[in-house]
């Protein structure tokens, strides 16, 4: 099994990334690999609403020039999605927002591709907007009907400076029990495989309020 982590924050090694760190961590005890995407100092194009994903359906976003296709694909053959970002004006960063747009929109259209894969996300904050950040990362996985694994307490660290999350002894705890309810989760789903028959997929029903 696999997780695969995207660090949205443009500090490749930041206090988002010690708080990935330690859910990975728990991870690689249960013999799960993971593996770390960095996102958020990269030049990362937000969706232009062009609906050519949705037409083609091709597992691909068209706008040229960035990594999010080929980070699409490694989504596609993990077994667990794990997001990180700091914040940004009580919000997720700005390369992380353009990266999820448009990466959960193709991952929908196409069949659904991270349904029922196991998802989580974390926070690192300075002082406030964890929670609201939080919120929007959860967002896509809740729409991508993906089974979220909690912890204690919500997922949000605290530090300013790189490697000051570590002081933040409850939000260590936090992301270290959210490491290990993640393995048993993906160890739940891949005995269940054969054994427990899942859900069908409901094709997606789309409305408006405009009459």
């Amino acid at each position: 099994m696999k997780v695969l982590a995207f660090n949205g924050s443009p500090n490749s090694e930041g206090n988002t990334w010690h708080a990935i760190k330690m859910v990975t961590a728990e991870l690689e005890n249960e013999g799960i690999e993971t593996e770390i995407v960095q996102v958020g100092n990269k030049a990362v194009r937000g969706c232009v609403a062009c609906g050519q994903c949705f037409k083609i359906r091709n597992q691909q976003c068209v706008l040229p020039g960035d990594e999010v296709n080929t980070w699409i694909q490694k989504m596609k053959e993990a077994d667990g999605i794990l997001l990180g970002s700091p914040v940004h004006y009580a919000a997720m960063g700005g390369a992380m927002k353009s990266f999820l747009d448009r990466a959960f929109y193709v991952t929908g259209v196409n069949d659904s591709m991270l349904r029922h894969k196991v998802g989580a996300a974390v926070v690192a904050v300075r002082r406030s907007g964890g929670l609201p950040t939080f919120d929007q990362l959860n967002n896509y996985l809740l729409y991508s009907e993906m089974l979220l694994p909690s912890s204690n307490y919500w997922n949000v660290i605290h530090g300013t400076r790189p490697g000051e999350a570590v002081q933040d002894l409850e939000g260590v705890q936090i992301m270290r029990v959210l490491g290990k309810n993640m393995a048993w989760l993906l160890k739940l789903v891949e005995n269940g495989k054969g054994a427990v028959t899942p859900p069908e997929r409901e094709a997606k029903t789309y409305m408006n309020f405009i009459h």
